[in-house]
């Protein structure tokens, strides 16, 4: 099916640009979002007449968006979840929780302008694509842990692996040093300072 792009699409083309795309891409996707119209001869006269203002409306939210990118890329965001000791979590965190997470920022974000790479599904920092223009991203970091203390040690750069493995060798470490003081106090009680572990009395000599 040709559809003329009424905006830029990611690897399909330029606004004005008429392009070749599959019918269910067309009507799942391009023609209900508004970012094609089909390619008849009727819908290019009515685009070439509407170019100039949609071209106009173009920079003016990519103006917008640019603004909203500048206040967002590279921020990062705690998400606490619960999650097993080797750091997988009971669930995932999905669009609607980063749209929501940014709701309370005071940012509005569709869930469909949010990328999310792979399914976040363990504790850790994770990257998350904001679309907030057809020619304007943003990248934010999801810091996912189990409590606020977590968070801060995953943004100091530590994983939840070598945090299991502190912890690990914290409480090794603390037995160890139970038994050296259980071990401490039995050969304090076998030295006996005044001799009563020998059956001999010293004034039978």
């Amino acid at each position: 099916m040709q559809v003329i792009l009424l905006e830029r699409v990611a690897k399909l083309g330029q606004m004005g640009d008429v392009v070749n795309v599959k019918p269910g891409y067309a009507r799942n996707f391009l023609l209900p979002q508004g970012k094609a119209l089909r390619a008849s001869d009727d819908n290019v006269k009515s685009f070439e007449a509407r170019k100039a203002d949609l071209e106009a409306q173009n920079l003016e939210t990519k103006k917008e968006a640019q603004a909203v990118a500048e206040r967002l890329d590279g921020t990062t965001y705690v998400v606490i979840r619960q999650a097993s000791d080797a750091g997988a979590l009971y669930g995932s965190v999905s669009t609607r929780d980063v749209a929501d997470l940014l709701a309370e920022a005071d940012v509005t974000i569709e869930r469909r302008q949010i990328v999310i790479g792979q399914p976040i599904k363990i504790l850790g920092l994770h990257t998350i694509t904001l679309n907030l223009h057809p020619e304007v991203d943003a990248e934010i970091r999801l810091n996912v842990a189990r409590s606020t203390e977590e968070a801060e040690l995953q943004a100091s750069g530590k994983s939840i692996q070598e945090l299991a493995a502190e912890e690990e060798a914290a409480a090794e470490f603390e037995i160890s040093e139970l038994f050296d003081e259980i071990g401490s106090a039995g050969m304090d009680d076998d030295d006996d300072p005044r001799g009563q572990g020998n059956s001999e009395d010293p004034r039978d000599a």
